[in-house]
């Protein structure tokens, strides 16, 4: 059997493979690739490296709707490629054989390998990364445009994502302060267009802007901005740790303002 990519897999990938102590957050490749902090740094969790997992859980997931899941030779490995890179600048890619147990998913992960490991030489072509945008400049703010912020609209929604002493703040006054906020955020954008982190979120890249309400340099929330036709609309704000883990998808994030 010739190496292909094949449709077919589950979207899940537990349901693919068993994966071994994932709760421990997948510790062998945080190892591998280059240094990185996989934790948040505000909440903690019993969980270890929790951004890694729902990295790789959801990067699993973008590579399925790519059909970039590949096998071997004989159909008796599979790998794809985790969009990480090791310290010399190698491909991490996760390798899987089949799973001899009943009842039991059918792979099991042999381990995260570089492009170079001996283990992958069955593949006659190695699949490659995630791709999340095809037109780069989606990935950066366009200060020209106006930028349309539904403020009632996201405090009515998204009142549990704010911190304290916010939560329990008069409507009015959160409105006032949440449109100076965004104002802010619309002046740091323009200075640097780095201020912007492009987000992957379902079906295409978003850019995520910093709202600070407390201090002009500590981001309390993320205001998720979408491009439509000739204007940015936003309708919804994210927690910081929910903003990295869809940030982190893409690439990882200057933590200039976002850090969970």
């Amino acid at each position: 059997m010739e190496s292909a990519y094949s449709a077919g897999f589950p979207e899940l990938l537990f349901d693919l493979a068993f994966m071994g102590g994932y709760d421990e957050g997948f510790p062998d490749l945080a190892d591998l690739a280059e240094d990185e902090d996989w934790g948040y740094r505000k909440n903690s969790t019993d969980r270890p490296n929790p951004i890694l997992l729902n990295y790789v859980l959801h990067t699993y997931q973008k590579l399925v709707e790519e059909n970039k899941i590949a096998l071997d030779r004989i159909g008796q490995k599979l790998c794809f490629n985790t969009g990480l890179i090791t310290d010399h600048q190698q491909d991490i890619y996760a390798l899987f054989e089949p799973n001899r147990r009943e009842n039991a998913a059918p792979w099991y992960l042999l381990g995260w390998y570089p492009r170079s490991a001996r283990e992958l030489t069955g593949f006659v072509e190695l699949p490659g990364m995630a791709q999340y945008y095809d037109d780069p400049s989606a990935l950066v703010f366009d200060a020209r445009l106006e930028l349309r912020v539904a403020i009632e609209h996201i405090i009515e929604e998204n009142r549990e994502r704010f911190p304290e002493p916010y939560l329990s703040m008069d409507s009015y006054a959160l409105q006032n302060l949440f449109r100076g906020a965004v104002e802010a955020a619309k002046v740091r954008v323009r200075r640097s267009y780095k201020t912007a982190v492009p987000q992957f979120y379902r079906i295409r890249p978003q850019l995520l802007l910093p709202i600070c309400l407390s201090h002009p340099k500590v981001a309390d929330l993320a205001l998720v901005v979408e491009r439509y036709d000739g204007y940015y609309r936003s309708a919804t704000c994210l927690t910081l740790d929910m903003a990295y883990n869809n940030a982190r998808l893409i690439a990882r994030p200057d933590r200039d303002w976002l850090q969970p």
